[in-house]
């Protein structure tokens, strides 16, 4: 399997954040999850990653332009974890299932905490 967080010359960002979002949701869809629509970018301004709750669904919305891919996909799998509101331990374990459904090394507990506390 490709990992999701290897550059590859003739890919776009965006179509890296289409197949990511391909992805996770099938990962998340296997687990039982409620799977949110993807987009980018948010329409906070700064915000590197937001959620809104719509009628039809979550969707999670992350920043692309100038950020290390992995930070992304790492973005996208939290904004999985926030949009079916699932606690600890669940949340770990959750978090770890779709981080290697796309290849990516778990982000440190302070790295996350960090980014919570930004998109709160």
């Amino acid at each position: 399997m490709d990992r999701m967080s290897t550059e590859r010359p003739t890919e776009r960002p965006t179509e890296r954040f289409a197949q990511a979002a391909r992805r996770l949701g099938a990962a998340a869809r296997a687990a039982g999850l409620t799977v949110p629509a993807f987009r980018s970018p948010p329409r906070r301004p700064g915000a590197p990653r937001t959620i809104r709750r719509l009628p039809g669904g979550p969707v999670v919305a992350v920043v692309l332009r100038g950020r290390v891919f992995d930070d992304v996909l790492v973005d996208m799998v939290e904004g999985v974890v926030v949009a079916n509101r699932l606690r600890e331990p669940a949340a770990a374990r959750i978090r770890r299932a779709l981080l290697d459904a796309l290849d990516v090394a778990l982000p440190s507990p302070a790295r996350v905490a960090e980014r919570q506390t930004q998109a709160a």
